[in-house]
């Protein structure tokens, strides 16, 4: 069941726009985030929640999609999230919180695509420009931007060949994700 989960939890960059997350939905990945473990349980993350048109455009216009698809320019208007979740870090709790980071990002977006919803975790970001967009606490800063919505486009996993990781798309527009063998990964048994 986890497997199955994890497999279908794919980084989707196009997506349709009904149905969209709501604010219960958003809260509820916010709370299940909140259960994950902390280093040093320093909890240091907080969140800015997104539904709102005009602030998901804000959003949209600071964040860059796709650094392996160099002629595209991201989702259209009739493709884009219709929710943002932004993790944010406390630096008077932790300096280093890239452990929390990543436990909370994988922990919503598996909740998300259990909910019926895909997302993508985001990390380039004009960050001032999106602080100061969005009035967020200066005493705080962007670690990551989550965008979620219902999935507009197929993603499928397959192989990596000679060492081959960079995602691709098909003819039909479907993306391709390619994952190393698991002989490569593992150095010791």
């Amino acid at each position: 069941m986890l497997k199955q989960l994890v497999k279908a939890t794919r980084s989707v960059r196009r997506f349709k726009q009904d149905p969209a997350p709501d604010l219960a939905c958003l809260e509820e990945l916010v709370a299940l985030a909140r259960l994950t473990p902390s280093a040093s349980n320093l909890q240091p993350l907080r969140y800015f929640l997104v539904c709102g048109a005009e602030d998901r455009d804000k959003v949209f216009a600071c964040v860059g999609w796709a650094g392996y698809l160099p002629e595209w320019d991201g989702p259209g208007p009739e493709e884009r999230p219709t929710a943002y979740i932004i993790i944010l870090s406390d630096p008077k709790i932790s300096a280093n919180p890239g452990i929390d980071v990543g436990l909370v990002t994988q922990t919503i977006l598996l909740g998300a695509r259990e909910k019926g919803f895909g997302g993508c975790a985001l990390g380039s970001v004009q960050r001032e420009r999106l602080q100061g967009e969005l009035g967020l606490p200066s005493e705080l800063k962007i670690a990551l931007v989550i965008a979620l919505g219902a999935p507009g486009e197929e993603v499928q996993l397959t192989e990596a060949e000679g060492g081959q990781i960079r995602y691709w798309r098909t003819e039909d527009d479907v993306h391709m994700v390619p994952k190393r063998p698991l002989d490569e990964l593992i150095i010791g048994r």
